[in-house]
């Protein structure tokens, strides 16, 4: 019996796949529990349809993290910290100063996608990574600068 699963299943096959199974296994498991349906005419075309939307709101979301790339690349985040002997900073720039700095100059980002490949904890110029959908990832640089020369 062909049926179309729905979601993946281990040494099965991945959603969207159309399987070949013995006719009890889909009657009895795979169907009554939503994890596959039968490979009609019917199926088929709605298994395609669904396939197109998901394929262009994935080409959106990549074109959407794609703009916010460029617009992170050429952002610039400055923060001003108190420093001690050997520009060493009191305490560390954390990843929630950098999302409210970008947020200050107009781009959304979440703060759990932000990532500091080591914890900041010096005056100078970094770089931290910012994972969006799509696997798009982004750079943006990050100068930390103490607190006493800036006004």
């Amino acid at each position: 019996m062909q049926v179309i699963l729905r979601e993946d299943i281990e040494k099965l096959g991945n959603m969207g796949e159309m399987v070949e199974v013995k006719p009890g296994y889909a009657r009895n498991y795979l169907i009554p529990k939503a994890l596959a349906m039968l490979a009609t005419p019917k199926n088929l075309k709605q298994l395609e349809h669904q396939k197109r939307t998901v394929a262009a709101k994935v080409k959106k979301v990549q074109k959407d993290s794609e703009t916010l790339a460029d617009k992170l690349g050429q952002a610039e985040v400055v923060l001003h910290h108190l420093a001690g002997e050997e520009e060493k900073l009191f305490g560390s720039v954390t990843t929630m100063e950098i999302a409210d700095a970008l947020k200050e100059q107009g781009i959304e980002v979440d703060k759990r996608k932000l990532v500091i490949e080591e914890p900041i904890k010096r005056l100078g110029e970094y770089e931290a990574t910012v994972k969006l959908p799509g696997g798009v990832n982004a750079k943006v640089k990050v100068k930390v600068l103490a607190k006493e020369t800036a006004e």
